[in-house]
């Protein structure tokens, strides 16, 4: 390997920079010029584009960049003059001629330029022959099973403040990532510290209050001693009295123009403290736009190698975004891309069929909405195929059919997003592998984000990223657990919501209360965080509903203490992974939170319920509401029965949950107490019999009546339920409202005592 001259190195990293600047230019143009191939400013661009790029090359002596640059200018300037028109082979061939520029400036020494002279000699008899109408050599299709090079070469790119401007004449300045990463620590920090002077302010307040009330005491003191002709006072203690109370006075006047400015210097800080903060957060903004050059091309190549005709609309390019969120997002929306161009978007010929345009559109937008950062890619395409969705989730037997057929639209879309789910029978160079849209959900996770899909048949899908406008400061609600304050991110909270104990029911030994019309678990955040048992204070419940879909969960905290913008600070790296924590924040009065990490909640949340060792909200907590209300456990496997028995006890001022089978109902009188059980006989994993028994059997729950109501009205079937230990056999096929409410009477008697 040939080294090159150190002297020039500082040359040459220009010179990398501003070709892949130039190159970015050139791409962007190109595609413009596709669509519209005579437009004047386009072509005054990448003319220029070309034109500098060339001038780079021969001043740091780069003679292949020179002769590539020069071919491609001419090429414009013959587009420009009218000699040419840009067709999809010149587009093709002009852009492989930017992947050469981008390599070029990559090279890192003389041999590797020296090795492009070959590849770049051949792409300009190719083009020159093309403009001179000869029949060009032939051209390698691109590649889908590989990275593009533009693409690679912006995920590497500098920092925009490190690259020489071309819209503004500001001067830029280098600086380190980390450099700036502590100055926004710090600024963040200041900021909390300038916050504490407010409630300091205020305990002076109530300070100089007391002050106020002594001097008043005082001078009703002197009063009453002045007036009083029983106490006569010398001239010392008259003395004495008045230079009391002239030092009082002095001291209150001290004190309030003392309280004056530091309620002055307190305004003057927090607001510089805040400016500070906010120049130093700014420092790290980038606008979206930074994050989307090689997708259009990208959208281009792979359109082109599918045979469809797709353009793609950046909209929201000025946004500003968080540089940490920014990196981060290549990888996700070029796989969403690719998904919408492969997937959403149809063959124009049956686009045309449908009645829409042969070109499909793909939407890339990016938008501030209350506090976060919505990052959308939609397509006007076919929409997801729900029946075939179906289906792939019955053929990988993630369901079976019968379960398959009762999802929800919103519940399907979420298997999409499942680690080597794919709707595609074979693989192909673009998609079929199962890998992407959980990646695209790990990636969004990872910045304490959601990713969610809606789509309509024949109209498109959308697939929405919600983001964190920085990561060095999250919106959270702070709640108190077991007397600790905790911050939970947003983005992650789906409701806040107090909870009447009374509204919860218990299914398969699990508590369970209703949200949105579907049932949502509840688990209380003290066995999350592993802290003292909950008790509560009330008969309502702080309830935190976190996560999507069906794996939404209702988290019981102690109280909620507000909303707050938090400086995040990571926690020592010598830590680790510190469990069900994100990080740590300072609040308004200097005292330290901790930053929870919602998808541990969660992983937490389904190894207890796993495991069977999920916690209940405590007994008294959910009887609260209904006081001395008598609880009876309802064990049917016929969802009429078990609901028309529910409702006729529940009318009557009882306190009623349900149970689906047997061991359903086994699992909730071991997690509860009940005063009755009515079970029915044949039900599926347990029947009413074995369930009776196993009652009967178990020293803590034999004293509990249970009651059988079955269709089974044979005198060997009631001698067998007496036998197993019922108190009482109600026959179904002479059932009626009275009858059920009687023998409960019998049994416990009224719903309250």
């Amino acid at each position: 390997m040939t080294s090159i001259d150190p002297g020039r190195s500082s040359l040459l990293e220009l010179f990398r920079e501003e070709a892949r600047g130039q190159a970015q230019i050139l791409s962007d143009g190109l595609i413009a010029l596709e669509r519209a191939p005579r437009d004047p400013v386009t072509l005054e661009a990448c003319m220029r584009a070309a034109h500098s790029l060339k001038g780079a090359a021969r001043v740091v002596g780069v003679p292949v960049g020179v002769t590539l640059a020069h071919v491609m200018e001419d090429c414009f300037v013959a587009a420009q003059e009218g000699r040419v028109v840009l067709d999809a082979g010149h587009i093709d061939m002009l852009l492989r001629g930017v992947d050469l520029i981008v390599q070029i400036g990559e090279a890192r020494d003389i041999d590797a330029q020296t090795a492009l002279e070959r590849e770049v000699d051949t792409f300009v008899e190719s083009l020159n022959a093309r403009l001179e109408g000869k029949a060009a050599l032939p051209e390698v299709a691109p590649d889908l099973t590989q990275e593009l090079t533009l693409a690679a070469a912006a995920e590497e790119a500098p920092e925009p403040a490190a690259m020489p401007s071309r819209t503004n004449d500001a001067r830029m300045l280098r600086m380190r990532a980390d450099t700036l990463d502590r100055l926004l620590s710090h600024s963040g920090e200041s900021l909390v510290e300038s916050r504490w002077l407010k409630p300091f302010s205020q305990s002076m307040l109530r300070v100089k209050r007391i002050q106020h009330d002594a001097s008043r005491a005082l001078d009703r003191l002197h009063e009453t001693l002045t007036e009083t002709t029983a106490v006569q006072l010398d001239a010392r203690a008259r003395a004495s009295l008045d230079e009391v109370r002239r030092l009082t006075a002095e001291a209150h006047r001290q004190l309030s123009e003392r309280l004056a400015e530091l309620e002055n210097f307190d305004r003057r800080s927090t607001h510089l403290a805040q400016q500070i903060y906010d120049e130093a957060l700014a420092c790290r903004m980038r606008p979206f736009v930074d994050a989307t050059g090689g997708f259009a091309r990208m959208v281009r190549d792979v359109a082109r190698g599918l045979g469809k005709d797709v353009r793609l609309v950046i909209a929201g390019e000025t946004t500003q975004v968080d540089r940490d969120i920014l990196d981060l997002l290549d990888a996700p929306l070029g796989h969403l891309l690719r998904n919408a161009v492969d997937h959403g978007i149809e063959e124009p010929s049956l686009r045309r069929a449908l009645g829409k345009p042969e070109t499909g559109t793909i939407t890339l937008e990016a938008r501030h909405s209350a506090g976060s950062l919505f990052i959308s890619v939609s397509d006007d395409g076919a929409g997801v195929d729900l029946d075939g969705l179906r289906r792939a989730v019955v053929r990988k037997q993630l369901a079976n059919e019968e379960t398959a057929a009762r999802l929800t639209e919103a519940e399907l879309l979420e298997f999409l997003f499942l680690p080597g789910f794919t709707m595609r029978d074979a693989v192909t160079d673009v998609s079929g592998r199962g890998v992407g849209l959980d990646a695209v959900q790990d990636v969004v996770r990872q910045v304490r984000g959601s990713v969610r899909v809606t789509q309509e048949a024949h109209a498109g899908t959308r697939f929405t990223l919600q983001l964190p406008l920085t990561l060095s400061v999250i919106r959270s609600l702070i709640v108190e657990v077991a007397g600790e304050p905790y911050g939970l991110p947003l983005a992650h909270v789906a409701r806040t919501h107090v909870l009447p104990a009374s509204a919860i029911d218990t299914l398969e030994g699990q508590q369970h209360f209703s949200f949105d019309g579907k049932r949502v678990g509840l688990v209380t955040a003290h066995q999350i965080l592993q802290t003292a048992a909950f008790e509560a204070a009330s008969d309502a419940l702080n309830v935190v509903v976190i996560g999507q879909g069906a794996a939404s969960y209702g988290i019981v905290v102690d109280r909620f203490l507000g909303e707050r913008m938090l400086v995040v600070q990571p926690l020592d790296k010598r830590l680790g992974k510190v469990r069900n924590i994100a990080a740590g924040a300072l609040m308004e009065n200097g005292d330290p939170l901790l930053i929870a990490d919602p998808d541990d909640w969660l992983r937490s949340v389904e190894k207890l319920v796993g495991s069977g060792e999920l916690g209940r909200v405590s007994a008294s907590a959910a009887r609260a509401s209904v006081a001395s209300a008598k609880r009876v456990l309802v064990v049917d496997d016929s969802l009429t029965v078990r609901e028309l028995e529910r409702k006729l006890l529940a009318s009557r001022g009882y306190d009623v949950s349900v149970a689906v089978d047997g061991m359903d109902g086994w699992n909730a009188v071991r997690g509860a107490d009940f005063d009755l059980v009515i079970t029915d006989i044949d039900m599926p994993r347990l029947d009413g019999i074995e369930l009776v028994t196993l009652i009967k059997r178990d020293a803590h729950l034999s004293a509990m009546p249970v009651m059988i109501v079955s269709y089974k009205d044979r005198a060997e079937d009631r001698q067998r339920g007496l036998d197993a230990g019922a108190d009482y056999y109600l026959a179904k096929g002479s059932f009626h409202d009275q009858a059920l409410i009687d023998a409960v009477r019998d049994l416990i008697g009224e719903a309250r005592s």
